[in-house]
């Protein structure tokens, strides 16, 4: 995310200035949470951050070893702010160095309008990633998958909040993305979806109770006829 004459450090320098005082409610939204693509064997650090109706002309997220992780001020040209922030950490090879980088514990969130309502939240993160699944239907790397009444089906894992199913096609420009209960063992595309003869990306992450996300990914094409 790059935002126009606004400040925006990412990494573990410097520590978090003292919170004003005055007035303050949760926000709506103040997580971070460890996401892994097990597929491509990389990982990261993902927050999301909404504060109210008003935008946000400040936010800070503190680590638990007292390290200010983000540190956001909007420009005094722009007294919208921000109203809703999703932040990556980077994805480098060596999983430990992201794990040192963000550390498991509780993360704080601090902020602030361009009017002075104050926000605050935590979150707590943690390292620990849940299995991933195995393709069932259709199989990885799947051909002549017909176009109606398809319904992508894979391994159950124990102990899930949910999964994350999402079939892509980028020529097309389309996408479906569904958010599904722990107990859940299916999808079915929506019909008029997929089109004859065409390559689609399946994903499929796995949702622990702590919010953590793990992914795989394959292809599938479809019949050039039904």
């Amino acid at each position: 995310m790059v935002l126009a004459g606004a400040t925006l450090v990412w990494g573990p320098p410097g520590l978090a200035p003292d919170k004003e005082s005055g007035a303050s409610a949760p926000f709506d939204e103040a997580s971070v949470h460890f996401e892994q693509n097990a597929t491509d064997g990389d990982a990261e650090v993902v927050f999301a951050v909404s504060g109210g109706e008003e935008g946000l002309a400040k936010l800070t997220v503190v680590s638990p070893d007292g390290h200010t992780i983000i540190d956001f001020t909007a420009p005094n040209a722009s007294p919208l702010g921000i109203r809703h922030f999703d932040l990556e950490s980077p994805e480098p090879p060596d999983v430990e160095s992201l794990k040192a980088a963000y550390p498991e514990g509780v993360y704080t969130f601090t902020g602030a309008t361009a009017t002075g309502d104050e926000f605050h939240g935590e979150s707590t993160l943690n390292h620990t990633l849940p299995p991933t699944i195995s393709f069932l239907e259709p199989g990885e790397d799947a051909e002549n998958v017909d176009t109606r009444d398809l319904k992508i089906t894979w391994t159950p894992v124990e102990n899930l909040a949910g999964y994350i199913i999402e079939v892509e096609q980028d020529e097309l420009g389309v996408s479906v993305t569904a958010k599904l209960p722990g107990s859940a063992t299916s999808f079915a595309v929506p019909n008029g979806f997929l089109s004859p003869g065409m390559e689609y990306n399946l994903g499929i992450g796995t949702i622990s109770d702590e919010g953590n996300i793990s992914f795989v990914e394959t292809s599938f094409t479809t019949a050039e006829k039904q």
